[in-house]
């Protein structure tokens, strides 16, 4: 064609893609004319090739960029489609399958690459004659939808009374009858997209606390489906950007601040601020809340901690005794992805699970991998990454690698999608703990030489310095609950020299026991026991918070006196005390000390209570200190806690006290990290751990750091969390590889 044609075809490659192509590159090379035979064409001679899609080979790889094999999320309803279903005019009139090229199920549905529809679980559809026309027009919006489908020959839904009933309804009276048991306060099992749901009527609380009660999840907040955004208006308030957020392709749960006279039932959110909101994300979210005509609860289909459930058979047992009715169809679930769960730290996304609509698009790596490796990630809100020359791949979230069925998850997802990138993992990167599941998993699997430990924090630091293309030395500010530290004892309260490969502890939060291990975490008041009695002392005086024995009585006054002793016992002489840094152990104990959370239902429940009650009003601070020990710089927290104590039997306000242990927090980081800068000479900053799931942190420490002068970053596309380990790992151990 004319020069300027071309120039322009190549223009628009780049800036005119259809709404859900994602354009890498685009490469152009000048080529002389040809006919049919090979022979070159004269000027105004016809061109002999015309532009075609062709048919996939077995050999061929969709999707493939630089050798790397991709594959779409799920993607939410689009308008157009959404317009269709409530159209009485349209042959898709309230169906609730129907998608395009736009919107619909993707890494749920696809067994194998290239992505065609005989290599999805639509190969169990034949197209219809009218789906057949729309699939191999060109101009039509439904061109090569590989999930294409309508009421006449695509998936149908199914109603059961009961799990241990036949369905009795299909189609649009299985729909009917669901909606009838939202209505009479029931609880219902829904197939969704990546998974089994729970819903029930948000506004009955008699409704929710059975759901809560059936579940076994006692206190977390459940998440709430809205009609629309004026559904989520009574029920939150809304920014523009979290409005953006809810009705972006992905459609995550997003944590917004709850309206005092919202329409929930209490037991939704249990006492928290913030509700899990997200609007309809599958046709039949839409119908399902157009009919009811009121917000749901909607919730993972599983018991609390399992994985959630994808098999019909599976969740009938599984989820039997908590489900009244169950609304399925018969279109299968290839791979387990739970909801995405969002918020805005200021004005900026914030990813705290990654899963549906973000999963498994894949992350960019700063330094690529020389040999295709996994990383197996941690313990908790586990993912796993496959990575090949400069991309990662995480997989979905999983959930806490605790149990042999969320295990089993874990290896399902993995062989799945291992085979759909065709990455055979040569090298291994893991945890140093070596109870740790996924540690375990790295070592049956790889031979040592095969196997890259990388320790927790690091891994956290890491993931925040990939997602931002850092490789040279930061300060990493790391604030967890706990992780196994290189001299044995757990970490979580650290100050890292760190870059790609290695890294350098230079300060952290001073030592605490955990009287009973793992029982501290689930009791709080344990961990307010260990710093009363054994708090790091640094040589200076004896251990433990520096308060009144009068304070101390009366905190100890509220727990029995034989378990007490038996604490103190344990102080004492060390046993099954472990000792730890760690913020997330210091956060419980300041709660629990304050009165507001002494015995946790769920992870970090102490902690977010803390946060929860904190006033946003008041800038004072408790007393801290900075020591020198062993070559590193460490925050006391002695006499803060023992302030916190003092001002509570003084009568202070508790959201007062709250927000100055807050404050002091801050300062006292900042004061780290102006320490270490000084030493080092180093201004820029990684934050990352679970803690800085704290709102509080998330906001005001990044503020605080910067007025310092201190250049900051912290995760945004990738969990602050343990959700984010698992690519923290796969990055150190791409950079450690590239100089083997």
């Amino acid at each position: 064609g004319k020069r300027a044609s071309a120039d322009e075809f190549v223009r628009r490659l780049r800036d005119s893609a259809p709404p859900m192509a994602r354009v890498e590159t685009v490469t152009v090379r000048q080529l002389r004319p040809v006919s049919p035979t090979g022979a070159e064409v004269g000027r105004g001679m016809k061109l002999g090739r015309e532009f075609e899609i062709r048919e996939s080979t077995a050999g061929s790889i969709g999707g493939s960029i630089g050798g790397q094999r991709w594959f779409p999320p799920d993607i939410a309803t689009c308008p157009d489609c959404v317009r269709e279903l409530f159209d009485p005019d349209d042959r898709r009139f309230r169906y609730p399958f129907t998608n395009c090229t736009n919107c619909g199920p993707r890494a749920t549905i696809i067994d194998d690459l290239p992505y065609d529809r005989d290599r999805t679980v639509m190969r169990l559809f034949p197209l219809c004659a009218k789906c057949r026309r729309e699939y191999e027009n060109p101009a039509d919006r439904r061109f090569h939808a590989e999930p294409i489908a309508c009421p006449e020959c695509g998936p149908q839904l199914a109603y059961r009374p009961g799990h241990t009933s036949p369905p009795s309804l299909t189609g649009e009276e299985a729909l009917l009858a669901a909606v009838e048991d939202l209505r009479a306060g029931r609880i219902l099992a829904i197939k969704g997209l990546g998974g089994y749901q729970l819903a029930c009527d948000a506004r009955s609380e008699a409704a929710v606390e059975r759901l809560r009660e059936r579940k076994h999840r006692w206190a977390k907040p459940l998440a709430v489906m809205a009609p629309d955004l004026t559904a989520v208006r009574l029920m939150a308030e809304v920014s523009g950007t979290e409005r953006e957020l809810l009705t972006s392709t992905a459609c995550p749960i997003v944590l917004l601040k709850s309206r005092e006279d919202n329409p929930l039932a209490s037991a939704v959110c249990a006492g928290n601020p913030r509700v899990g909101v997200f609007l309809p994300y599958t046709p039949l979210h839409h119908l399902l809340l157009r009919e009811f005509g009121g917000p749901i609860v909607l919730t993972s289909g599983n018991l609390s901690d399992e994985p959630i459930a994808i098999d019909d058979e599976d969740a009938l047992g599984r989820l039997g005794n908590i489900a009244d009715g169950f609304l399925t169809h018969n279109r299968e679930i290839r791979a387990r992805y739970d909801d995405s769960v969002t918020r805005l730290v200021g004005d900026r996304l914030a990813i705290i699970r990654r899963a549906r609509g973000y999963a498994p698009t894949p992350l960019p790596l700063p330094i690529s991998t020389p040999q295709p490796l996994l990383a197996t990630g941690a313990q908790l809100k586990h993912t796993f990454t496959l990575a090949l020359g400069d991309r990662a791949w995480v997989g979905p979230h999983t959930g806490d690698l605790e149990d042999a069925a969320t295990f089993d998850a874990f290896n399902w997802n993995l062989r799945h999608l291992s085979r759909l990138q065709a990455i055979e993992p040569t090298y291994v990167a893991h945890d140093l703990h070596p109870s740790y599941l996924s540690t375990q998993y790295a070592e049956k699997h790889f031979p040592p030489e095969r196997r890259i430990p990388v320790q927790h924090h690091h891994a956290h630091i890491a993931a925040c310095m990939a997602e931002h293309k850092l490789t040279g030395d930061i300060i990493g500010v790391s604030f967890d609950g706990i992780g196994l530290g290189d001299d044995g004892t757990m970490w979580g309260g650290e100050i890292l020299l760190a870059n790609s490969r290695g890294y350098r502890r230079v300060a952290r939060f001073a030592h605490a026991p955990m009287p009973g291990g793992a029982a501290a975490v689930r009791k709080p008041y344990r961990m307010a026991c260990g710093y009363l009695f054994g708090a790091e002392s640094f040589g200076d005086s004896d251990s433990g918070i520096r308060v009144d024995s009068a304070l101390k009585d009366e905190f100890l006054r509220r727990f029995n006196s034989a378990e007490v002793e038996i604490i103190r016992t344990q102080v004492s002489r060390g046993l099954n005390s472990p000792t730890t840094s760690s913020a997330g152990r210091l956060f419980d104990a300041a709660a629990s000390l304050l009165g507001l959370c002494d015995v946790a239902s769920f992870e970090a429940q102490a902690a977010i209570e803390l946060e929860n009650v904190a006033d946003p009003t008041e800038v004072g601070e408790l007393p801290w200190d900075l020591r020198e020990t062993d070559g590193l710089l460490v925050f006391d927290s002695r006499r803060t806690l023992g302030s916190l104590m003092a001002g509570r039997a003084e009568g202070d306000d508790i959201g007062s006290l709250s927000s100055r242990f807050h404050n002091t927090i801050i300062s006292a980081t900042v004061g780290l990290c102006s320490r270490v800068r000084e030493t080092h000479g180093l201004s820029v900053i990684g934050l990352s751990g679970g803690v800085l799931q704290n709102q509080i942190l998330a906001v005001r420490l990044p503020i605080a750091l910067a007025a310092e002068g201190f250049e900051v970053y912290m995760g945004e596309e990738i969990p602050v969390n343990d959700g984010g380990i698992s690519y923290g790992q796969a990055a150190v151990a791409a950079a450690r590889l590239q100089v083997r």
